[in-house]
């Protein structure tokens, strides 16, 4: 039952989805970060899912695109399109929002410019006030890390646009780093290899299905080696539509040089971390979020990389949402510069 009269409402701005939650309700509204605009008259046709179905089988003149890059408001027009079209949608859930207090998850390292635009999108579709939280503390709260305390826990956030990864004590990020490396870029990998090794050209969805579906950081173990699937596309040697068959074997090479960047991001955010930081992760460990976490065996390769453990948090693609919720309880505390 929603709560009609709640006056604070959380966005996961993500390249890839857009979350909205509500305080002490969860997730109210789940949409590919996506648009659909007809290029004559420039108007958006459609946003969320209807564009995300559009997206490789538009007719010319209509173009779909992410308004959202690597985590910020790449294109702000239609990023502020794409949010009054969300919350449209969700208002007809839970009433009017309009002068609510947004708070909306940015990437680790932010610009004032980047902040700048999302700020303005927000009071543009009605946000009386709008707080920021960086995404790698969000999505720690949202894994039930115990930020509060004074040691040091990791996480690493694999998003759609890009990879935030931080050291996190005393409620506060102590180090930080921010990869483009993370899912949209192993799809592109996966296009970029079946294209060099079988002429075949795909789509950035038929990749992500075959990441999904085939993709792994550290060898597929007992069946999942064998299996394959039947993948179609454009022959650029015949000319024609073509259907070839992909193994996991493929893909793992694929994902090979993705997989060694976030490796070796966190170890280089780990040399940059204080002593007595980096020895509490010794028993901490490190915990995994996004989406692109669940590459399969990724906790594994980076557990054996580092000599710490590795972990998989509960529902990962839902944490940075889960945390945004969370701290809707304490705005104050999103109102301190610390935050």
């Amino acid at each position: 039952m929603f709560n009609f009269g709640a006056r604070e409402v959380g966005i996961d701005l993500g390249t890839a989805n857009t979350l909205f939650v509500l305080q002490n309700q969860g997730i109210v509204l789940r949409e590919p970060s996506m648009v659909a605009v007809d290029g004559g008259s420039d108007e958006m046709i459609a946003a969320g899912t209807e564009a995300f179905e559009m997206n490789g089988r538009t007719p010319v003149g209509i173009r779909v695109s992410c308004p959202i890059h690597w985590g910020v408001i790449a294109d702000q027009e239609a990023a502020m399109r794409m949010m009054s079209r969300f919350l449209k949608e969700l208002s007809q859930k839970v009433g009017s929002l309009k002068r609510k207090i947004f708070v909306i998850s940015v990437p680790v390292g932010i610009t004032t410019v980047e902040k700048r635009a999302i700020l303005e999108a927000a009071e543009q579709v009605g946000a009386r006030e709008t707080l920021t939280i960086e995404e790698p503390l969000a999505a720690a709260i949202g894994a039930r890390m115990p930020v509060w305390e004074p040691e040091g826990m990791m996480v690493v956030d694999i998003g759609g646009g890009s990879t935030e990864m931080a050291v996190i004590s005393s409620n506060g990020i102590a180090v930080s780093q921010s990869l483009k490396t993370a899912g949209h870029a192993m799809d592109r990998k996966i296009a970029e290899y079946i294209l060099k090794t079988h002429s075949l050209k795909i789509g950035m969805r038929t990749a992500e299905h075959l990441k999904i579906r085939l993709g792994t950081a550290y060898g597929a173990e007992g069946e999942k080696r064998l299996e394959t699937l039947r993948v179609g596309g454009s022959d650029l040697l015949a000319g024609h539509p073509k259907i070839i068959e992909i193994t996991a074997r493929d893909i793992e090479g694929a994902l090979a040089e993705s997989v060694t960047g976030i490796i070796n991001g966190v170890k280089r955010t780990l040399e940059i971390t204080p002593p007595e930081l980096a020895a509490d992760l010794c028993d901490r460990g490190i915990v995994l979020t996004g989406g692109g976490s669940l590459l399969h065996g990724l906790d594994k390769k980076l557990a054996a990389e580092i000599g710490v453990p590795v972990t998989l948090a509960d529902h990962p693609m839902d944490c940075v949402a889960l945390g945004t919720e969370k701290a809707l309880h304490d705005l104050d505390s999103l109102r301190q510069p610390s935050w």
